[in-house]
């Protein structure tokens, strides 16, 4: 008799780590497959823009394989990209990809050097590049989404005491407004930290990121109740936090991966 799956559970998409282990199992391994995922049509010269056919593989160099005959410039599968320059091998680039791709929570430095065995400063640098191929600018969300806004920032008693003296007011005072969307659809975020949460600011927020038909959930925030396309008012603030759920998950995630001693302060809407 086949047993069936327990009321709520399902099997998570992707490989595990033991199969991204057999398909990276050392760097030339890992090397092909970037060669494969980047040019499936054959090798490209990022120089000029010559195709495979005018590209002289198998070249005898130790770092860059491939020449062009167009502009007679040699390049490699890093060449033009986040691992251009960068002594780690690809079995390092590729198993570190994946564990930024499969982590809930973001990866840390010193867990990237802890597990990968490399130098802090090596996984410091690596993860910025990892994190700056991801913020490329993409086309606006054609919704529906949702938007929201937090404040991120260290608790003040963990803060020196010039600091603390500095700040004087309850609530969000010292931390950065962070505004974030979500595309109901898609599951794809952007956020973008702001000098405040006004009108113009939120607004222009959602302008650059949505399309002019998409229509917008939010919360009572009065910055969004003018929205072109805001699916409405919120009849209780149980129904605002409703309609922003999807979108405050992402200061859920950032707040659980976040140091001890910072806080987000979601704005929650007034009753």
């Amino acid at each position: 008799m086949a047993s069936k799956k327990a009321p709520g559970r399902s099997t998570p998409k992707g490989i595990s780590m033991i199969q991204a282990m057999r398909i990276f199992p050392h760097d030339a391994a890992a090397e092909q497959w970037f060669i494969r995922v980047r040019w499936p049509q054959g090798p490209q010269c990022p120089h000029c823009g010559a195709g495979s056919r005018r590209v002289q593989s198998g070249a005898k160099h130790k770092t860059m394989p491939f020449r062009c005959r167009a502009c007679r410039k040699r390049f490699s599968v890093r060449s033009g990209t986040v691992m251009q320059h960068s002594n780690l091998g690809c079995q390092v680039w590729a198993m570190a990809i994946y564990l930024f791709m499969t982590s809930l929570k973001s990866v840390s430095s010193m867990k990237l050097h802890s597990d990968l065995k490399i130098a802090p400063n090596s996984a410091w640098h690596l993860s910025h590049r990892i994190r700056a191929a991801l913020c490329q600018e993409g086309t606006g969300f054609a919704g529906p989404l949702e938007v929201d806004e937090t404040y991120l920032g260290g608790k003040r008693r963990n803060m020196p005491n010039a600091v603390r003296k500095q700040l004087t007011g309850r609530g969000p005072v010292g931390k950065t407004a962070v505004v974030g969307a979500k595309d109901r659809a898609t599951n794809q975020v952007a956020a973008k930290a702001v000098p405040a949460t006004d009108k113009q600011t939120l607004q222009g927020f959602v302008q650059d990121h949505a399309d002019r038909q998409a229509t917008e959930y939010t919360d009572e925030a009065g910055a969004c109740e003018t929205l072109p396309s805001r699916s409405g008012p919120c009849s209780s603030a149980a129904t605002a936090a409703r309609s922003t759920s999807s979108a405050r998950s992402i200061w859920t995630a950032r707040c659980r991966s976040s140091p001890a001693g910072t806080t987000c302060a979601s704005r929650t809407p007034s009753t």
